[in-house]
């Protein structure tokens, strides 16, 4: 496999396995246990490994929400806690909802290796939430480290998506439109109808974000590469 097929094929698994505990009530339960009052832990929780910076920085890297989402959850999660110790505590509930939420027939010690050995070598150029996910500490356990390290993948496939959708001139709010729109509100976009041809356009970003993210799954061989995208599969498949 190329690193573009492998990135192609093992997107689904990349972009969806770290969802399920972004999306969890219980997160926000753990975050309102730190003094977060709602979406304030997930802004300040994803992009706190940026360090103390202002709104429009953490905008810069989270790519597809509103700018004025963001600068309203950045101020409003402002003196809770560090911004890196709030991405820790995030992290922590990534693990505990590996935990609870993961089957045990998944080799996931061998997935935690691949996608650690991705993390570790892709080049961050463009990719600043990647880059402060990579080094935050990783769990000891299977399942936990398997599922850090997919999220930090989730981070880095973002970025280069965010790049293909620039790349094509394609407007942000748009993307989100066509994406999720179920989702527009979470992001701080209105609804409003997609121009003629924006499908094809965006089918061409997504090509793009493979062939951005090809060099960061060359580090794997083969085997290892059909290892990773099989995993993947198993690894959304074991999700309860």
């Amino acid at each position: 496999m190329t690193g573009e097929t492998t990135a192609e094929a093992s997107a689904a698994a990349v972009s969806g396995m770290g969802s399920g505990f972004l999306l969890d009530p219980a997160t926000y339960m753990a975050g309102a246990a730190k003094g977060f009052t709602g979406l304030d832990f997930y802004f300040v929780g994803r992009a706190g490994v940026l360090g103390e910076v202002d709104a429009d920085l953490a905008s810069a890297a989270l790519v597809f929400f509103s700018p004025d989402v963001v600068r309203t959850n950045w101020e409003q999660g402002k003196g809770v806690m560090d911004r890196v110790d709030a991405s820790q505590a995030l992290a922590e509930c990534c693990a505990t909802w590996a935990d609870g939420h993961l089957a045990d027939d998944v080799d996931w010690a061998r997935l935690a290796e691949l996608a650690g050995k991705v993390v570790a070598a892709a080049p961050a150029v463009g990719a600043p939430l990647f880059a402060g996910w990579r080094q935050l500490p990783v769990p000891e356990d299977p399942k936990q480290r398997a599922l850090h390290q997919l999220n930090v993948l989730r981070e880095l496939r973002m970025a280069r998506h965010g790049a293909a959708v620039v790349a094509m001139g394609l407007d942000i709010a748009d993307a989100v439109r066509h994406r999720t729109p179920g989702m527009l509100g979470i992001y701080g976009w209105p609804e409003a109808s997609l121009p003629d041809g924006f499908a094809a356009r965006w089918d061409e970003a997504e090509r793009l974000t493979n062939v951005g993210s090809a060099r960061d799954y060359a580090v794997l061989d083969d085997a290892e590469a059909a290892d990773f995208v099989r995993l993947g599969e198993a690894a959304l498949a074991a999700v309860s």
